[in-house]
């Protein structure tokens, strides 16, 4: 992984430049929690010193993130299949576009996703405590995962938007309408999307709208099969 400079602690520093992008770095963990794109990197890295100065071990369960303070212990769950593990967090990127966390082989492996390359997944930061009881995590119930384009307060820009999409050849547009909100807003999602390969896929064609930045969002099976009009949806 490229290294972003020192300062104060090693791999902390406020903010660092790669590719011209500039991240950064968050002031601690509380709280964070994020769903995205899960990539890993394996052999060419081994045995290099990662951005906070420890040696990387493709075969140890760790990751590299771009704005999470080093070392920060996540659990990552892969979405498709509810299985969870705990990682440290000890190194900088991926610095690809549309990349969440770059995990190590053995991390990967772990999720099942070394011979796809990627996966969907949420990551979630631990405090001290979380982290030493979910050093076997309990898997979760699989959950389907649908790409957001757009949320509106006004049911006829939804319904517009579905159109658009359906007319460059999108299946699978549907509306979830969420009550849960102030305004109630009409949410149009495609899927559910079977990868992040799939996911991606879809991203490009939504990129020609012009829409709103597409977004991944997970909803539990029983409301991703109840009718486009129900209520009471996971938002995001």
């Amino acid at each position: 992984m490229p290294m972003p400079p020192a300062g104060g602690t090693p791999g902390n520093p406020p903010f660092y430049e790669v590719f011209g992008e500039r991240y950064h770095v968050l002031p601690d963990s509380a709280g964070y929690a994020e769903q995205g794109v899960a990539s890993w990197y394996g052999r060419e890295f081994h045995g290099r010193r990662t951005s906070n100065g420890e040696v990387y071990d493709m075969y140890a369960l760790s990751a590299a993130h771009k704005t999470l303070p080093l070392p920060t212990r996540a659990r990552v769950t892969n979405i498709a299949t509810g299985k969870s593990i705990v990682v440290r967090i000890n190194d900088r990127g991926p610095f690809k576009k549309g990349r969440l966390i770059d995990l190590s082989y053995a991390a990967a492996r772990e999720l099942g996703f070394v011979n796809a390359g990627t996966a969907m997944v949420e990551v979630e930061a631990l405090d001290a405590a979380a982290a030493h009881a979910a050093a076997a995590p309990a898997p979760r119930p699989p959950q389907l995962m649908f790409v957001q384009v757009g949320a509106f307060a006004q049911q006829q820009n939804a319904t517009d938007l579905k159109r658009r999409l359906e007319a460059r050849g999108l299946g699978n547009v549907v509306i979830r309408y969420d009550a849960r909100t102030q305004p109630a807003l009409y949410r149009v999602r495609v899927g559910p999307v079977r990868d992040a390969a799939e996911f991606d896929a879809v991203v490009d064609r939504v990129g020609l709208l012009e829409a709103s930045t597409p977004r991944l969002v997970v909803e539990p099976v029983e409301a991703a099969n109840a009718p486009s009009g129900g209520q009471g949806l996971p938002g995001g």
